[in-house]
């Protein structure tokens, strides 16, 4: 609706400046009628462009279509300057070659006084839109016709000046008329410049000034990026495409990795409205724990361990860990994917320079990755009453475990000739999580020597407080 609008003001203009440069025989009227038709021009192509450029992306323009507005200015760009060199050429024939008789009137100055007051309004409505939807071709339009209120006003004074020199006899104020003509190409020439500029970077796809700077900046300071490697800003219209590579920490869960990109999308959004691409690099974060790195190693090799420990063995790291492998492996296939993870952790930095790389020893463990749920057998009444055995036994325990508090919800089942037993105890919540595993460790020991038919005790612990 801005641009339309801006077109129909553009038509009255055009229609009011070439009446009165044949009324007249002003050049610095006909500059203004010319000036003024460009600005129709403009104002079509700025309408067209801005219809355009506010598509959608499709399969043949994938970053959308807003460069449209961009080019559409550079061709404003390009009809300003052709103007100019018109105007500059005109004038320095009536300067030097040709005179022309002029015929100042009120009536003409009064025109051109609502020109200018047209100009004012719609330079001011399209700056307003413009700011609002950040378009490039309405800024460009703005920009035109507020240059217009300015020629205007300085052709309104060439006229001026004329009728001066006419009405008190002085010859020598006949030349204002071309020198206001030269005056409005120097304006729409520094005002062409400035905006070819503009549209000539946006189309070459120069980063607006100090914006790759901030968003690094930015980016940077978020929780989880460990640095940020390279950013890369577009322009196209009224958008920005923004390319973001950051380091991340290479133990963070996928989960983790993502919930980061998330946050790093938001603050480039949050300092410009963009279209934002984050590439993450896995790195090793400054002081990254020897555990953090063993566990990456294995998740890049598809591989499961838990229960990794490390101690200091006669002067050598020793470092043990449980491996689960594919429970359908034979013993050659899983020690042989065993032996690659231990040659791997070996590498590591911190195993190297712990202790002679030769003699650094990985111990690993080897159990079968459980992925059969077996089904439960039968003689329930037999297990319930060992459930109730065992809750009793363990809740006679807290004079010997000050850190256990009570026993319950036991569950015994028979699974595949196997007596597993389960329960939850609840303990001192402000008690160290390595304590309360000790002591549920000693306590699953504790119930197999009272009940040697179970295989299996698992114990949940349980801050008291929630129990």
């Amino acid at each position: 609706m801005a641009a339309l609008g801006s077109i129909g003001s553009a038509i009255i203009l055009v229609s009011l400046k070439v009446f009165l440069a044949a009324a007249t025989g002003s050049l610095g009227i006909l500059s203004e009628a010319l000036h003024s038709g460009l600005d129709l021009i403009a104002a079509i192509l700025t309408w067209l462009s801005v219809r355009v450029s506010d598509k959608p992306a499709d399969s043949g323009h994938t970053y959308g279509h807003g460069k449209f507005e961009n080019f559409s200015a550079f061709v404003e760009t390009g009809l300003l300057l052709a103007t100019s060199v018109y105007i500059i050429v005109e004038a320095f024939v009536r300067l030097l070659f040709k005179q022309v008789h002029l015929q100042p009137s009120a009536l003409a100055m009064v025109i051109l006084g609502i020109a200018m007051g047209i100009d004012v309004v719609r330079s001011r409505a399209l700056s307003r839109v413009a700011r609002e939807y950040p378009s490039e071709a309405l800024e460009a339009d703005a920009l035109h016709f507020s240059t217009d209120v300015w020629s205007t006003f300085v052709v309104i004074l060439g006229m001026g000046t004329v009728w001066a020199g006419q009405h008190w006899g002085v010859a020598w104020l006949q030349n204002a008329d071309p020198i206001a003509a030269l005056v409005v190409a120097a304006i729409v020439i520094w005002v062409g410049s400035r905006l070819g500029k503009r549209t000539l970077e946006a189309l070459l796809d120069v980063a607006p000034p100090g914006l790759q700077e901030r968003v690094t900046k930015e980016v940077q300071g978020l929780e989880g990026v460990i640095s940020t490697e390279r950013v890369r800003v577009r322009r196209a219209g009224n958008k920005h495409f923004v390319d973001v590579t950051i380091s991340v920490p290479r133990s963070a869960s996928f989960e983790q990795v993502h919930a980061i990109s998330d946050a790093v999308e938001q603050r480039v959004g949050e300092i410009v409205p963009a279209d934002v691409m984050v590439h993450m690099e896995p790195r090793a974060a400054v002081g990254e724990h020897l555990f953090d790195a063993i566990r990456v190693i294995a998740a890049r090799l598809g591989l499961a361990v838990h229960e990794i420990s490390a101690d200091q063995l006669d002067g050598r790291l020793f470092i043990e860990m449980h491996l689960e492998v594919d429970e359908s492996l034979s013993l050659r296939e899983a020690h042989r994917r065993a032996t690659e993870l231990e040659e791997e952790i070996r590498k590591l930095p911190g195993v190297a320079a712990s202790s002679d790389r030769a003699h650094a020893k990985v111990n690993i463990h080897i159990e079968p990755l459980g992925t059969h749920i077996a089904a439960v057998d039968g003689q329930r009444g037999e297990m319930i009453g060992l459930g109730r055995a065992i809750e009793k036994y363990i809740n006679t325990l807290p004079h010997e475990f000050h850190e256990l508090v009570d026993c319950h919800e036991v569950h015994v089942r028979q699974v595949e000739h196997k007596i597993l037993v389960s329960c939850h105890c609840a303990m001192d919540g402000s008690l160290p999580i390595t304590q309360i595993h000790d002591v549920t460790g000693a306590l699953e020991d504790r119930v197999k020597e009272k009940f040697p038919q179970i295989a299996r005790v698992t114990i949940h612990p349980e801050p008291v407080e929630e129990r």
